[in-house]
């Protein structure tokens, strides 16, 4: 029995390329519910919003937050003043 040394670097590769779909995208690790304000803004420290959101404050508003509507949808319960963004922060 002879082994081809082609079949044994496409088992190689088929197992490598294996590997690398086993491993979450950056999309789907972001999109998720997070259970409050402070675990949200470990990952988005200004805050998630929807496209188009505008902060109300009297203050100066928050501009920089994440943009994302997919994202603020899951978490929406954490928009207290309803403008559109959750848990935004200077």
């Amino acid at each position: 029995m002879t082994r081809h040394p082609f079949t044994a670097a496409l088992c190689s590769a088929a197992l490598c390329s294996t590997a690398l779909f086993v491993v979450a995208s950056p999309a789907e690790a972001a999109n998720k519910t997070y259970k409050n304000c402070t675990a949200l803004n470990k990952d988005y420290k200004h805050g998630i919003g929807k496209s188009g959101a505008r902060d109300k404050t009297s203050g100066k508003p928050v501009t920089n937050f994440k943009r994302s509507n997919t994202i603020y949808a899951k978490n929406k319960k954490s928009d207290r003043d309803k403008d559109g963004i959750a848990c935004e922060k200077r």
